[in-house]
């Protein structure tokens, strides 16, 4: 039975990673601090990834899936506490590609900070530097917004409050602006392909190879409750993250790469319709934002019926 290690493994990514590759029949091993509850089937090791001393010395792990590496340090740390190993495939993020780079972004297009993310896109940056330095056929797997069952972000969750509770949604502008999504199903399968035919690209863009509007994602996840939405589009300059769960930021990745070994991604449709049945049963386990008590009290006045809907 092949030995998977996972960083992580009690909340959205590295959780959902965990199940699956238990489910696929491998060793699972998870590395957090136990403060939450665990994946039923994985091996727990009780530490701090900074703070693991011999634990790992002694055990071969055919994969290290590294799902939460933000920085050069947590790269540097784990790799230290590592005996012998097979592959390393690390989760980055297309926070790496600057916001005034040219797009569609490759995998070869130039890094550097985005204003929208900040440290988080200059930390992963290093450590993908810091991973290739040291293992230099290691895997990077650069998403754009990951989402599905498990995800603890209120992006989804916050659109499906919305339409259980029937009502209006606030649009950015026209809702024109395009989002690049990828399931957390469609991460699992295209890392196990990883695992099994080891591809020869070991950078990849990763995502579903089209974009959608913000309008048409919204319509898909009242949809997936079984609901229609009626919108009011804000035309202001009012800052979007107070009232919508993303950045005023359109980006897309080409993820040719991707597709040469894994074509075929889940649709949106089918991908939100598990997020809505996941969240349903699990609303608890989402970080929520205060985005509709900010509708509540600053748009609603502003915009009592103004409708640029489906009418």
């Amino acid at each position: 039975m092949r030995k998977v290690l996972v960083t992580g493994g009690t909340t959205f990514v590295s959780k959902y990673v965990t199940e699956y590759f238990v489910n696929a029949g491998f060793e699972v091993y998870v590395i957090n601090r136990n403060t939450k509850s665990q994946v039923k089937g994985a091996i727990l090791i009780e530490s701090d990834r900074h703070n693991l001393g011999s634990k790992l010395k002694d055990i071969f792990f055919d994969v290290v899936a590294d799902m939460t590496a933000y920085n050069a340090l947590d790269i540097i740390d784990l790799l230290s506490s590592l005996g012998s190993f097979g592959q390393y495939i690390m989760l980055s993020s297309s926070a790496v590609y600057p916001e005034y780079g040219a797009q569609p972004f490759l995998e070869e297009s130039l890094k550097g900070e985005n204003k929208f993310w900040g440290a988080y896109g200059k930390d992963k940056i290093e450590a993908e530097n810091a991973l290739l330095d040291i293992v230099s056929d290691a895997y990077i797997l650069r998403p754009p917004y990951l989402y599905g069952a498990m995800n603890n972000v209120y992006r989804e969750a916050f659109v499906f409050d919305c339409a259980i509770e029937n009502r209006k949604f606030y649009l950015p502008k026209d809702g024109s602006m395009k989002l690049q999504f990828f399931h957390i199903k469609d991460l699992c399968r295209l890392m196990e392909i990883i695992i099994n035919d080891k591809p020869e690209d070991h950078i990849l863009n990763v995502g579903n190879p089209e974009t959608v509007s913000i309008k048409e994602w919204v319509t898909k996840c009242y949809e997936s409750i079984g609901k229609e939405p009626t919108f009011v589009e804000v035309h202001s300059q009012i800052e979007q993250r107070s009232y919508f769960c993303f950045y005023d930021y359109e980006y897309y990745l080409d993820v040719k790469r991707q597709t040469k070994i894994y074509p075929q991604t889940m649709s949106l449709d089918e991908g939100l319709k598990d997020a809505a049945k996941w969240y349903l049963e699990s609303s608890s386990e989402v970080n929520r934002k205060p985005y509709i008590e900010y509708v509540d009290a600053n748009l609603i006045t502003d915009y009592p019926t103004r409708s640029g809907s489906n009418e």
